[in-house]
């Protein structure tokens, strides 16, 4: 549901681009080849279960302006969809389900989060840029842990699965360096929170090529490296210690 809504919001600021020559209009998406690890699960019943590496979606709208004092916005959308298998030393629960040792164990890691971001340009003198604002990462999705169990020729399938819903507040930050007289430009962008019992870090690092530039529209396309880690305590009852990482591409179209 709310990728829809970000896909509607694309939609209607990209038509208002045309009567409001004012407003800096990007779009950008991305594919990422991430390298998923680590564990996760419920308070003291947290496993590794060997998350497969898997290409992910994301993808951004902002809108600049040139009013003092009022932030710029920013909305994007990324996806963490992984799947796993482990077999448990131990007994652990999961979602009111109990799983025993000894057992394969399948799971399913999948949520998304949409963060919407207030920003500031610092600086900009057309060849190095600096922004800075507030982001709320809105997090939704299902994790589900599930056994199959033979039992005197009988089979059954025990299933347990937590629904995340919280928003979570980071400190984004951004920058961009152009290459005089190339067309290319390395960047960085980020968001980062360190509090109470969670750490996160989302970040990526890359090199941007300028393919059209006139006075309708400019495309560049991106290629890069990203990280995203979640360490969380007690979101839904949800536990994780997790690392995605990897390279990506993708491409930002600005009106």
């Amino acid at each position: 549901m709310k990728l829809k809504i970000v896909s509607a919001l694309v939609t209607a600021l990209t038509l208002t681009s045309a009567q409001a020559d004012v407003l800096g209009i990007y779009i950008g998406g991305q594919v990422w080849d991430s390298n998923a690890s680590g564990i996760f699960g419920e308070s003291g019943n947290q496993v590794d279960f060997n998350l497969k590496d898997k290409k992910q979606g994301s993808y951004f709208l902002a809108v600049e302006h040139p009013v003092p004092f009022i932030p710029n916005a920013r909305i994007s959308a990324t996806s963490l969809d992984s799947t796993g298998v482990a077999t448990l030393s131990r007994d652990i629960e999961f979602a009111d389900q109990a799983f025993t040792a000894g057992s394969v164990v399948n799971s399913n890691f999948d949520v998304s989060y949409v963060d919407y971001t207030l920003y500031y340009e610092i600086f900009d003198n057309g060849l190095f840029s600096f922004d800075i604002g507030l982001t709320g990462r809105d997090f939704e999705g299902d994790i589900a842990v599930s056994s199959t169990i033979s039992t005197s020729g009988n089979t059954s399938t025990v299933k347990g699965t937590l629904k995340t819903d919280e928003i979570i507040p980071m400190l984004y930050a951004s920058t961009t360096v152009g290459l005089p007289f190339t067309g290319f430009s390395v960047f960085a962008e980020g968001n980062f929170l360190s509090f109470k019992d969670h750490t996160l870090h989302d970040y990526q690092a890359g090199i941007s090529y300028e393919l059209i530039d006139n006075l309708a529209v400019d495309v560049s396309l991106t290629l890069g490296y990203r990280a995203t880690s979640l360490k969380l305590e007690d979101i839904d009852n949800l536990y994780t210690d997790l690392e995605f990482k990897g390279v990506f591409a993708g491409a930002v179209i600005h009106f």
